[in-house]
């Protein structure tokens, strides 16, 4: 399958009146296995997303659950109380949702799926990421979802250089 028939698939967001919605599409090379350790983990979204500096847990890690992030300085946000909707360990689907926090992501949802490819002969990684949210009074449909988009991309980048260092550490360990 290539990306939009994963994105017809998996990521079917519905986008109502005051809403954007879109999605970003991100090859790493490394194995999809290595991707989704990385993404699984709900209770740990800074191993891989730069802009959050500490999460924790209400709860365990199963559907329902909810997790308080705290933003890094720079964003216009310092909180975010996010909601686990669908994590599917054979797919490779994680679900979120936001419910709080002091930001302007009213009504935020976003799937993220991971697919195994074949990248330059080796197994790679195709990451997608689509969302839906309102759109906050004064700002147009073009700038929330430019500003969406730009960190999804900045969290993608920093997943595929954490899975890619990963990955090179895995094939450089030595034999036991």
């Amino acid at each position: 399958m290539d990306a939009a028939q994963y994105i017809r698939r998996h990521h079917r967001h519905i986008a109502g009146r005051q809403q954007c919605a879109s999605a970003v599409v991100k090859h790493i090379k490394a194995p999809v296995d290595i991707v989704w350790s990385l993404v699984r983990r709900f209770d740990q979204p800074q191993k891989y997303k730069p802009f959050i500096s500490r999460c924790t847990m209400r709860g365990g890690l199963n559907i329902g659950s909810v997790r308080e992030v705290n933003v890094k300085s720079g964003l216009p946000a310092t909180t975010s109380t996010e909601r686990l909707e669908l994590l599917d360990d054979k797919e490779h689907i994680l679900g979120i949702k936001i419910v709080g926090g002091d930001h302007r992501l009213k009504n935020y949802s976003s799937i993220l799926t991971v697919h195994p490819e074949v990248i330059e002969g080796r197994s790679g990684t195709l990451v997608i990421e689509s969302f839906v949210v309102d759109i906050p009074n004064g700002n147009t449909n073009d700038d929330t979802c430019y500003f969406i988009k730009g960190l999804i991309n900045c969290n993608l980048k920093s997943l595929s250089d954490v899975s890619e260092r990963m990955a090179v550490q895995i094939q450089t360990a030595p034999l036991a």
